[in-house]
């Protein structure tokens, strides 16, 4: 009875140590994950230390002596990260962008992860390519190719490499492919932080765009209403010339309100350009009813033109009060009814 027991002991005990060394393996690779998981989080703009970590722990995982990313570009597989191990790998450089039709690029066409058990062997090595002699010289043996996939589109490929012929496991496999789709992932959160930058670049734009055309068309309007005025006050001034004989006294109360009214758009023009540099607001002792005739007075020319007529009625001893009085104080104005082009006399 001990005998069998002592047999069947001995019979568990290498399944007992395969377990832990499974359950070890395991938490390894949860551990590796975790720490890819960290470097996405941490760098959702720059690809280049989340690369290195997935490279960093798929050659410690899969005890590899090199490996590198690629991405899939116009011109070809372009190089974006990579790691070696070893003095005698030194003297190696992989080529920063590879051909499409390298033997690199048609292994990954299948889109299928490629395990070759000897890169140096006559059928595989014969060819010729550059690439692929160089990793041979540089003592690379064993290789494993994976393809970097995205909604089934070739985006790029992560390949890692043994200076010994020993061939990757399944679960090796099935983890560097793990890391090549955490990989692609990272690439299109990339890909849409990117675009959702752009598009909020775009928006920004577009509203700049649109408050400077609000913002025109304000300024527009502010300025030709005092232009306007003094136009019509010049016009008024040379029909009081014209006249036989001339009306001095006019032509200059007219001459006058043209120089009030090229000091206010003057004033608008000041007033922007204290808004844009955010100047502090005015405050000013207000005349409510000399503010109102201002009004009227810059107004004065649409409402001829749309044939409106204007009557005031003012309360007297009204309070003074304080406040911004805007592009209206460029000076103080005549009375309404001293403007020659507020009447409608021209």
């Amino acid at each position: 009875m001990d005998k069998r027991e002592g047999r069947a002991g001995h019979r568990r005990g290498p399944s007992r140590s395969k377990l832990q060394q499974e359950v070890a393996e395991l938490a390894a690779q949860k551990a590796a994950i975790s720490e890819v998981l960290r470097a996405i989080a941490s760098s959702p703009h720059d690809l280049q230390p989340i690369f290195q970590t997935i490279i960093d722990s798929a050659l410690r995982l899969c005890r590899g002596d090199g490996g590198n990313f690629r991405l899939v570009e116009e011109a070809g597989l372009r190089l974006v990260a990579y790691s070696l191990s070893g003095g005698g790998l030194k003297k190696y450089s992989p080529p920063m962008l590879l051909e499409h039709g390298s033997f690199l690029g048609r292994q990954i066409a299948s889109k299928s992860p490629v395990n070759i058990p000897d890169i140096a062997a006559n059928e595989v090595h014969s060819a010729g390519d550059a690439n692929r002699v160089a990793l041979v010289e540089a003592g690379f043996r064993t290789v494993l190719l994976v393809p970097m996939l995205r909604n089934d589109d070739l985006v790029g490929s992560f390949s890692i490499g043994r200076r010994r012929i020993e061939h990757f496991t399944e679960n090796e496999i099935q983890l560097v492919t793990d890391f090549a789709a955490q990989a692609a992932i990272a690439l299109e959160i990339t890909r849409r932080e990117r675009q959702l930058r752009e598009l909020q670049m775009e928006l920004a734009h577009v509203n700049r765009v649109a408050t400077i055309g609000h913002l025109t068309a304000s300024i527009t309007h502010e300025v030709n209403q005092p232009l306007a005025a003094a136009r019509n006050n010049l016009t008024a001034a040379l029909n009081f010339v014209d006249r036989t004989p001339p009306d001095l006294v006019e032509v200059k109360e007219a001459l006058a309100c043209a120089v009030k009214d090229s000091d206010r758009a003057s004033t608008v023009v000041g007033r922007i350009r204290a808004l844009m540099q955010k100047a502090p607001e005015r405050t000013d002792r207000i005349d409510i009813n000399e503010a109102l005739r201002e009004v009227i007075e810059l107004t004065q020319g649409e409402a001829l033109k749309n044939g409106v007529s204007v009557k005031t009625k003012f309360a007297k001893d009204l309070p003074i009060i304080t406040g911004d009085r805007g592009p209206t104080s460029a000076s103080r104005p005549q009375p309404h009814s001293q403007c020659p082009a507020s009447n409608g006399d021209s």
